[in-house]
């Protein structure tokens, strides 16, 4: 009765782009929806939606998206609505999210921004941004 919208999860959207373990990419990367990289990029990442990086994932970069799960490594900033870093997870640069999770063995080593009170409605109008360095 009083339940929130159905929301699907980020582990169970359908993913738009899926960057393959063993495939490299030199530069930045733009997607407007949802993402698993499975490989490496060497470059900044933004994604509208949401973005999973896999184990064998590597990000070296700032990475600006709506939704993350971390199962793999990020050299970088991470810019984000909600944050979930994985058992398996690592993160080497600050975090600004509003929504963090963390399970038993994941880590970050970094500066943790967190902030309350943005509205939904401006959530969805809102473009992620990349953090400067």
């Amino acid at each position: 009765m009083f339940s929130k919208k159905n929301k699907v999860e980020l582990d169970q959207q359908a993913i738009s782009t899926f960057l393959s373990e063993g495939c490299v990419i030199e530069g930045n990367m733009k997607a407007p929806a949802f993402v698993r990289i499975e490989g490496t990029i060497n470059g900044d990442v933004s994604i509208d939606e949401g973005l999973i990086l896999g184990e064998k994932g590597v990000i070296t970069g700032n990475i600006a998206t709506k939704e993350m799960i971390v199962y793999g490594t990020v050299n970088g900033n991470i810019n984000t609505h909600s944050l979930e870093i994985r058992t398996t997870g690592r993160i080497t640069g600050d975090i600004k999210t509003q929504v963090l999770q963390v399970e038993p063995g994941g880590s970050h080593n970094g500066k943790l921004s967190m902030s309350a009170g943005v509205t939904e409605a401006k959530q969805k109008h809102a473009k992620p941004e990349l953090v400067n360095a």
